[in-house]
């Protein structure tokens, strides 16, 4: 249980006694901008831009050569950074091709592991996931000839806001063939228990992935115990890869043989690949899941933000994460509550990712409110403002601020002088 203080003091010393601190100064941080967005965009890093224009100065001065430099890196990109991720998710590097986004490696992991037969044909998957998991999922089903609405086994939350592990486990019945969940719900930051799902999953002879989105960069993970059959995530949000960023995908290496829903040249063995021949060699790692040439400044970027995460440590990053993301959601409780304000999220450290769920009856015009004074953070539908005090980059005294300015916002009503029309991005 962590002790916390009210008053303009204690961020200064929590900030002073910050292991995590220096860190900030690596990153772009726009004066009089209160950044809580790194859910959903991680900031601009200077080792970033560092390894994007290293990439982009091998290709003036090599041309087509700079696929050979370096002992083939850019060539093998995708496994040169699958060696710095590892660590993150806990599974060997073999297991880790970098490439794609997130979406099309849903669609090349489904495509893999979805064999449908009379008695075993369905997909589980819950009704308050991010909806681009179950687009891929109905397009797969399709694809087989199949009606998502026969063919998606659907788990209902109880109150549309969490999930229950019991109700997913009771969904697991003889027809269902895939299971594709969230590690982290984007909207209620609830964790659900992977252990446990997976385990289920494993004694009834379903193939399970998970949907490491809100995950990766937040929490620790362990794949090598968690022994899932597969996974997906992006890298923009808090692995702070810039907007588009290429994707990653996880093949647990007891399904290296498995050959790849969706084939192409990049998969192929490496040294047959430029024979160009017509039948495709598979290469048996996850390097195999590759389909064309990987986007080299997609994942420049990554490079070095990654470097960042290598020296600071996922434990670390967490440990952070956990004490001021409970210092935000002290000050909610006792600044705000008589304002309508409230924690939507769990509370536990162990059931929680990476953001605060702010829930307010009017709470996208007070989300406006928020950018209009230079706080960036998302609202989600109903009642959801999103905050994400990022570990490596905000500091309590961020923290302290947003709160002052929520209180001046309900305090003077301006949020009341905003249209309640939805803007297209929110």
């Amino acid at each position: 249980m962590y002790e916390y203080q009210d008053g303009p003091e204690f961020p200064k010393f929590l900030d002073n006694n910050d292991q995590l601190g220096h860190f900030r100064q690596r990153f772009y941080i726009k004066q009089g901008t209160i950044y809580m967005c790194g859910n959903s965009l991680g900031l601009a890093c200077k080792d970033a831009e560092e390894t994007l224009y290293e990439v982009l100065n091998k290709w003036k001065d090599e041309g087509i050569k700079m696929w050979n430099v370096d002992q083939g890196k850019y060539f093998l990109y995708s496994e040169f950074l699958a060696d710095i991720m590892a660590p993150l998710v806990g599974a060997d590097p073999d297991e880790i091709s970098i490439t794609g986004c997130t979406t099309i490696n849903i669609h090349q992991t489904i495509s893999t592991f979805y064999k449908p037969t009379a008695e075993k044909y369905k997909i589980l998957v819950d009704d308050i996931n991010f909806p681009t998991d179950r687009y891929a999922v109905d397009g797969q089903i399709r694809l087989k000839g199949l009606n998502p609405r026969d063919a998606v086994k659907l788990v209902k939350s109880r109150d549309g806001k969490f999930m229950s592990e019991d109700d997913i486990i009771e969904a697991m019945t003889e027809d269902v063939a895939i299971i594709l969940l969230p590690a982290v719900y984007y909207r209620s930051a609830q964790i659900l228990d992977m252990t446990k799902i997976t385990k289920a999953a494993k004694e009834r002879n379903i193939f399970i992935g998970w949907d490491f989105c809100h995950a990766i960069g937040a929490i620790e993970i362990d794949l090598k115990a968690l022994d899932a059959d597969f996974a997906i995530w992006c890298t923009y949000k808090y692995l702070n890869g810039g907007p588009g960023s290429s994707a990653a995908l996880y093949i647990n290496r007891k399904h290296f043989k498995l050959l790849p829903g969706l084939t192409g040249w990049y998969g192929n063995k490496p040294h047959t690949q430029f024979q160009l021949n017509q039948e495709f060699d598979h290469q048996q790692n996850a390097s195999g899941w590759q389909i064309g040439t990987p986007t080299i400044f997609s994942m420049a970027t990554l490079e070095g933000s990654l470097r960042i995460f290598k020296e600071a440590g996922i434990s670390n990053i967490r440990k952070k994460s956990l004490h001021i993301t409970g210092y935000l959601m002290y000050l909610i409780e006792n600044r705000l509550s008589e304002y309508g304000f409230s924690v939507g999220n769990v509370k536990e450290d162990a059931k929680r990712g990476g953001h605060v769920c702010l829930e307010h009856d009017d709470a996208y015009r007070i989300s406006i409110a928020l950018k209009q004074r230079g706080v960036v953070q998302d609202f989600r539908e109903p009642n959801v403002i999103r905050l994400t005090p990022a570990a490596l980059y905000t500091t309590y005294q961020d923290v302290y601020d947003l709160v002052n300015i929520l209180l001046d916002i309900v305090k003077t009503e301006s949020h009341k002088k905003i249209s309640e029309k939805r803007n297209f991005v929110v």
